[in-house]
């Protein structure tokens, strides 16, 4: 049986190939997972990091369109709430799970969440999977598919690092080892009433 790690790559890879099918920013989200399961979750951020992805690649056209520019960082924006509301999510999710245990008198607290060590293996998904495209480009010189392989090399052993990072961290959790202390992200900048630009103009 897969570890819980493992089994976000799959959906993390699930996801972005199932984004690239039509790779547009607008395509409507394709989650094959019932709402309310941890499946869904998942699949559901990784759907916004790939939009997010190619949105980020979009606004660093230098022939954009200003107008069209400034629409998409605000969607970008849009989105970087959205992708912070999911990982919440996840937190919760994890707190919930792990609620009755005790922990020990040693337990020490991990520099973060589960839900944001999560969030990179979201995005290590991404990076392997446009990597990989970089390494099979027919137009490309043989330096930079060289380049681009040793790239993906460290990519594909970050991945086993980090994959294996989080299950020590989720077994230590429930063994009492570790606790989960959630601080909840405060964006100052999206709230008006913590963004002087905002109120200053109510």
């Amino acid at each position: 049986m897969n570890s819980f790690a493992q089994h976000c790559n799959d959906i993390f890879n699930e996801s972005t190939r199932c984004y690239h099918i039509t790779d547009s920013i607008d395509a409507p989200e394709a989650n094959p997972y019932q709402e309310g399961t941890i499946e869904h979750i998942l699949f559901h951020k990784n759907w916004i990091d790939a939009a997010q992805w190619h949105m980020e690649d979009i606004i660093r056209d230098i022939n954009i369109d200003p107008v069209k520019a400034l629409g998409l960082k605000r969607t970008i924006d849009d989105s970087n709430q959205r992708r912070t509301d999911c990982v919440e999510e996840l937190d919760t999710y994890f707190r919930s799970k792990y609620a009755d245990v005790k922990p020990l008198p040693d337990a020490t607290i991990n520099t973060e969440s589960p839900a944001w060590a999560i969030d990179r293996l979201s995005i290590l998904a991404l990076k392997i999977y446009h990597m990989m495209a970089e390494t099979e480009r027919v137009d490309a010189s043989q330096e930079h598919i060289a380049r681009c392989r040793a790239k993906l090399a460290v990519l594909l052993e970050q991945r086993v690092d980090l994959t294996q990072a989080i299950d020590t961290l989720l077994t230590d959790i429930e063994a009492g080892r570790k606790y989960m202390k959630v601080y909840r992200q405060m964006k100052m900048y999206n709230d008006p009433d913590t963004n002087p630009v905002l109120y200053g103009g109510k």
